[in-house]
């Protein structure tokens, strides 16, 4: 069995002195004032948080527009040698076909240097490599020995740039 619980006296308070009650008082204020005061420093703090947070968000955004701007800008670099000797080239009147043809080869080279710098990569699938609908387009197929899905023969090159498709190899494929 429970014990008969004594009635709460509601009027407790009423039989304190009056400096009791302003004391006790005072130290509820002042409860309230620091638990104010901790409430305002935690909205201070957030608000820098997300003001910090803006300012992330915003430099980032900015190097983003920078990359987009500036990302072309080695590439083109590499370039304007390539650019440069197809002007010598074309300014020098009468030249002979292998004095041409030895020129085309420098130029080939440099830009194929520039491509090596700026990781663009040739695709080009030998007779018989598997067909890799990753790197490579079937324009179309044709029966042949070899087995099904077969490069049979390499129409235009393709083009990887950091392990990216640029333009697919266009070949032709065995159809088994």
């Amino acid at each position: 069995m429970t014990a008969p619980q004594e009635p709460v006296d509601q009027d407790a308070g009423a039989d304190l002195p009056a400096d009791d009650l302003q004391a006790e008082l005072a130290a509820v204020r002042a409860e309230l004032a620091a638990a104010q005061a901790q409430v305002q420093a935690q909205q201070e703090q957030a608000l820098r948080a997300m003001a910090e947070a803006e300012n992330v968000r915003r430099r980032a955004q900015e190097d983003v527009s920078k990359a987009r701007k500036f990302g072309i800008e080695s590439f083109a670099e590499s370039l304007v040698p390539v650019k440069d000797s197809l002007e010598a080239a074309l300014a020098q009147p009468d030249q002979t076909v292998e004095a041409l043809r030895e020129g085309v080869e420098v130029t080939l080279r440099q830009l194929a240097a520039a491509f090596e710098r700026n990781l663009l990569k040739e695709v080009a699938p030998a007779q018989g490599d598997k067909f890799d609908p990753h790197l490579h387009q079937a324009i179309s197929s044709v029966p042949a020995e070899q087995p099904a899905n077969t490069v049979v023969q390499l129409l235009q090159k393709g083009y990887v740039i950091a392990d990216r498709t640029l333009r697919p190899a266009l070949v032709v494929v065995s159809a088994g």
